[in-house]
């Protein structure tokens, strides 16, 4: 299929904002010619013109979608109190259907905004991958390692270690149609596993070049002992060799100059989650001076039961604006580079360059905004169409979307799954859950 559409964000360099613009879909699920209409190649398949806007599909850096059956308890508690005291007893009742159900339905939500990809950290592997595989979407699935009161029903942090290491082995890191599931490590924190564990799983996923994804530095709190012991959080996990190879680590809010030079030096990447780090009172993360250092930095939205919504573009909002308060610079994130931090750096945060970005060779997940819509004032101008999209537009704006060249959302609504029974499963497992 060859699109057209008056604008293209290829979120590639330099960020152009390309006008009556070509997006060619190949055979393959990926990318061909993408650029404006006057240098495109020939075609004689079918052509399909759009209004509005095309960008690459969203990466959510940092999710636990499965939580949203516990969206809205324990909304007012800090950190650890909302963590041990009230989820922790909740998904302690949640069983593999339970999952399935409410990853697809989070998968739809995520889809809505346009969202292709999330990495995902939680437990029943299999029910998450069925749930992406049947609503069409991304995953980068990290099963999360925990050894923590209560989990010990879903075996020992050796086992879950060792059950990850086991299907890597057998299915490979990147699988299944158009490589749209990828494995790999998700420890919990230094605060639910000890150093041994930490040093096993970061060497685990070293060995099969997996990603290793963890919460680092999240509160004040939480980590007290760790950094009274160990100066932080990140000299913890660095003196265990658990900073080395693909480590995308959650939150790092509580991070010292040290810190982030460390970051810095090893090449750990950051998934920034602001709306579950100012909701649950955990702080604003340093994401100038980390992109500053050089340090990867993508957006999250964190769990529905934590961040509450799954939009990634009403984090990139906050992000920019708590970034412009905490530096006291009204340029401190702009438009742009919020809207990057969405798409290629979140996509480069995790390793994937087949995502993120429109052009050639890469997977065609395609994002489809309407532009007629009152939010944007003169869509002419690229300066006033991105400032427009990121300010006053947002998800709301999202009309198709496609992951790999199929369509999976058309006009707001699910291509592949019944968007209606998904939200009443939905709430019967969340009815079980609160009685």
């Amino acid at each position: 299929m060859r699109f057209t559409a008056p604008v293209v964000l290829t979120c590639g360099d330099g960020f152009p904002v390309v006008r009556d613009g070509v997006v060619d879909v190949l055979g393959s699920g990926r990318l061909g010619y993408v650029g404006p209409r006057a240098g495109a190649p020939a075609w004689d398949g079918p052509v399909q013109a759009l209004s509005g806007l095309l960008m690459p599909g969203l990466v959510n850096t940092h999710c636990h979608t499965p939580m949203a059956p516990l969206r809205g308890m324990g909304g007012d508690l800090p950190l650890l109190s909302w963590l041990q005291d009230v989820m922790w007893p909740a998904e302690g009742r949640l069983e593999s259907e339970d999952v399935r159900v409410a990853m697809t339905a989070g998968a739809v939500e995520l889809l809505r905004t346009g969202c292709t990809t999330s990495v995902e950290m939680y437990f029943f592997t299999d029910a998450v991958l069925s749930a992406v595989d049947a609503v069409g979407s991304r995953v980068v699935l990290t099963p999360g390692i925990i050894a923590a009161p209560g989990w010990d029903r879903l075996g020992s942090w050796e086992e879950m270690r060792d059950d990850v290491s086991a299907r890597i082995d057998a299915d490979g890191l990147v699988f299944g149609p158009h490589d749209r599931f990828e494995l790999g490590y998700g420890p919990h924190s230094a605060y639910t596993l000890s150093p041994e564990a930490l040093r096993s799983i970061a060497a685990a996923a070293r060995e099969r070049g997996a990603l290793m994804h963890v919460h680092v530095a999240e509160s004040r709190q939480e980590d007290l002992a760790v950094r009274a012991a160990h100066g932080s959080v990140p000299a913890l996990l660095d003196s265990l060799g658990a900073l080395s190879g693909r480590v995308l680590a959650a939150h790092s809010i509580q991070l010292s100059d040290a810190d982030v030079a460390l970051f810095a030096r090893a090449g750990v990447a950051v998934a920034h989650c602001p709306g579950s780090n100012a909701k649950l009172a955990a702080g604003v993360a340093r994401v100038s001076d980390l992109r500053r250092s050089g340090v990867r930095v993508g957006l999250g939205t964190d769990g529905p039961a934590s961040g509450d919504d799954l939009d990634l573009w009403h984090q990139a909002r906050l992000a920019a604006l708590l970034a412009r308060v905490r530096e006291d610079d009204a340029a401190a994130l702009t438009a742009a580079d919020v809207i990057l931090m969405a798409t290629r750096d979140g996509a480069a945060a995790i390793d994937r360059a087949d995502l993120g970005v429109l052009e050639t060779g890469r997977w065609a997940d395609l994002v489809h905004v309407d532009l007629e819509d009152q939010a944007f004032v003169n869509p002419a101008d690229d300066a006033t169409l991105l400032s427009n999209l990121v300010w006053a537009g947002g998800s709301r704006l999202v009309q198709d979307v496609w992951v790999a060249g199929e369509r999976v959302l058309e006009d707001r609504v699910p291509v592949l799954v019944d968007a209606e029974r998904t939200r009443a499963d939905l709430r019967t497992v969340a009815a079980r859950l609160t009685r």
